[in-house]
C-alpha cells in the first residue's frame, strides 16, 4: 500500500496528468495518419522531452506508444488503409465488417479490445513487478552482456526472409556507435582527423533522420489515394458486450502480447500473428477470418496494444530496450542520469510502478476520447500525404538542430533520412540500425567491466543467469539453423 500512495504521488501534479492527456489524444491523432506512425512522432518529441522531468517526458512518449494502434485501427477499418504498421491486421477483419454496412461495429469492438489489451498488461506487470524486484538485482555485467547479446541476435531472427540484411544493419549501428573518443581511455576510433566526428553520432540525430525524414521523403515522393469515407454513426459501447463473448481469444490473446512484449527483439508483429492464429486455429467457424470474423479482430487488437506495457519490462529491469520505440525512451532516462537496470527496481519501485499505473491511466483516457470523436477522427485520412511529409520534414530538421545548435547534425541527420527513405523503398528493415547502436555501446561497456573478473571463457558463464542465457542463445541459433534448413530441403 505505501508503494502504491508512493507512486500515485508521483503521478499527482498538474505536468504529469497534462503530459498524460497530450500523449493519449496525440497518439491517437499520429495513429490516424496513415503513413506517420508512433515512431516518427517521438523521433520529432524526443529533443523536447530532453527539458522535461524524467517522469513527465516518459509519460508523453508513452502515451504516444500506447494509444497510436488505437488510433491506427480507424483507417484500417474504414479505408483498408492500416495507420500504423502494427494494424495491417486488423485491416483482414475490420475493412470487410465496414463494407457489410458494420463500420461502428467493427470500430466499437477494436476500442474495447485494444481497452482490454491494455488493461491486461498493465494488471499482469504490476502482478509481476514484485517477482521482478528479486530477480533483477541478479543481473550484472555478465548477465546485462549477454541480454544484450540475445536481444540483437532475436531481432535479426526475426526478420525472417532477410536476416543477412538485418544482421549486416545491427553491425552497421554497432558500428556507428564506435565512432567518437571510446568511454575508458578517451581514444578517438574512426574520426579519421576530423574534429566535428570526435564526439561521436548522436543517437537521437540517427532515429530522426531514419524515422522521421526518412518516412518525409517517402510521402514527399507518393501519390495520394482518393478516399471514400464511410459514415460512423450510432454508439460505440456496444462492442464491450461483445467482447465479453469471447472471453478465452481476448485472454489467450493478451497473454500472447505480454509473454511477447517482455522478449527482445520480438513486440507486436509476432503476438499479433501467434494470437490471430491461435483464434483461428481453436475458432468454432474459422471459415470467417479474413471475412470480418469479430474473433480475428479481437485477436490483432488485443495482442498489439498488451505489448506496450510488456515491452518496458527489459527497458526497465535490464536497461535494454526491445525495439526502436523503447530504445527512443532510453535516451530519456540517460539525459537525466536515470539507470535503467536493477537498481531501479530495488531503489525507484515507485517510479516504476508509477509508469504502470500511467499506462492504466492512458488506456482510459484514450477510450474516454474515441468514444466522442470518432467521427471527426476519421476525417484524418484525408490529409495529403505531402502536406505531411512538409511538416514533418520541417519539424525534424528544427529538432535536429535544437539539440546542439548544429548544421553538421542536420546534414547527418539529412544522410541518414535518405538511408531511411532508401531502405523504405526496398522494403527492408530500419529497426536493426537503431538496436545495434544501443545494444552495442551497452554490451562494450558490459564486456569491458566483467573481463576485470574473468580469467577463461568458462568464466563468463559460471553463474546461474549467464548460463542460461548463454544456453538460450545457443538454442536459438540452432533452432534458427533447423529452420533455414528445412525450409532449404522443402525448396530443393
Amino acid at each position: 500500500m505505501d508503494l502504491l500512495l508512493a507512486s500515485l504521488q508521483i503521478l499527482w501534479r498538474w505536468d504529469v496528468l497534462l503530459a498524460l492527456l497530450v500523449g493519449s489524444i496525440g497518439g491517437v491523432i499520429i495513429g490516424a495518419i496513415p503513413g506517420v506512425g508512433p515512431a516518427v512522432a517521438i523521433a520529432i518529441l524526443l529533443p523536447a522531452t530532453f527539458s522535461m522531468d524524467p517522469i513527465v517526458g516518459l509519460t508523453v512518449l508513452l502515451g504516444i506508444y500506447g494509444s497510436s494502434m488505437y488510433g491506427g485501427a480507424i483507417p484500417a477499418i474504414l479505408v483498408n488503409t492500416p495507420g500504423t504498421a502494427v494494424n495491417a491486421l486488423t485491416t483482414y477483419e475490420g475493412y470487410p465488417m465496414t463494407q457489410r454496412g458494420e463500420a461502428r461495429r467493427a470500430l466499437s469492438l477494436a476500442y474495447s479490445a485494444s481497452f482490454f489489451g491494455g488493461v491486461f498488461s498493465v494488471a499482469c506487470l504490476i502482478a509481476l513487478s514484485p517477482l521482478l524486484a528479486k530477480i533483477a538485482p541478479m543481473f550484472g555485467s555478465r548477465e546485462i552482456f549477454l541480454a544484450a547479446l540475445l536481444g540483437i541476435i532475436l531481432v535479426v531472427i526475426a526478420h525472417r526472409g532477410q536476416t543477412l540484411i538485418a544482421a549486416a544493419l545491427a553491425c552497421l549501428g554497432i558500428f556507428i556507435n564506435t565512432i567518437g573518443l571510446e568511454p575508458i581511455k578517451y581514444t578517438k576510433r574512426y574520426t579519421f582527423d576530423q574534429a566535428w566526428l570526435a564526439g561521436g553520432i548522436d543517437l537521437i540525430v540517427v532515429v530522426l533522420g531514419l524515422f522521421a525524414l526518412g518516412q518525409a521523403f517517402f510521402l514527399l515522393v507518393g501519390r495520394d489515394k482518393p478516399v471514400r469515407l464511410k459514415a460512423v454513426s450510432g454508439s460505440l459501447f456496444q462492442g464491450f458486450r461483445e467482447l465479453f463473448k469471447h472471453p478465452r481469444v481476448a485472454a489467450i490473446s493478451g497473454s500472447f502480447g505480454v509473454v511477447m512484449g517482455m522478449i527482445p527483439g520480438v513486440g507486436e508483429f509476432t503476438a499479433q500473428f501467434m494470437a490471430y492464429t491461435t483464434a483461428q486455429k481453436t475458432s468454432k467457424t474459422p471459415e470467417q477470418f479474413s471475412n470480418g470474423s469479430p474473433e480475428g479482430l479481437i485477436a490483432s487488437e488485443t495482442a498489439n496494444n498488451a505489448v506496450p506495457a510488456a515491452a518496458m519490462i527489459p527497458l526497465l529491469a535490464l536497461g535494454i530496450p526491445g525495439e526502436a520505440l523503447t530504445a527512443m525512451m532510453l535516451s530519456v532516462f540517460y539525459v537525466h542520469n536515470v539507470v535503467p537496470g536493477p537498481g531501479l527496481f530495488q531503489n525507484q519501485m515507485d517510479f516504476v510502478v508509477a509508469l504502470y499505473i500511467a499506462l492504466l491511466l492512458l488506456n482510459v483516457m484514450v477510450l474516454l476520447f474515441l468514444l466522442g470523436s470518432t467521427r471527426h477522427l476519421v476525417q484524418l485520412v484525408r490529409i495529403p500525404n505531402r502536406y505531411m511529409g512538409v511538416c514533418i520534414l520541417t519539424l525534424s530538421f528544427v529538432g535536429v538542430y535544437s539539440l546542439r545548435n548544429s548544421i553538421v547534425d542536420c546534414a547527418i541527420a539529412a544522410v541518414f533520412g535518405i538511408l531511411g527513405f532508401i531502405l523504405k523503398r526496398l522494403s527492408l528493415p530500419i529497426v536493426p540500425i537503431i538496436l545495434g547502436m544501443v545494444l552495442g555501446g551497452i554490451m562494450e561497456a558490459k564486456l569491458r567491466t566483467s573481463m576485470n573478473r574473468v580469467k577463461d571463457p568458462l568464466d563468463f558463464i559460471d553463474r546461474p543467469i549467464a548460463f542460461i542465457l548463454f544456453c538460450i542463445i545457443l538454442f536459438v541459433l540452432a533452432l534458427h539453423a533447423w529452420r533455414l534448413r528445412k525450409e532449404r530441403d522443402a525448396v530443393s
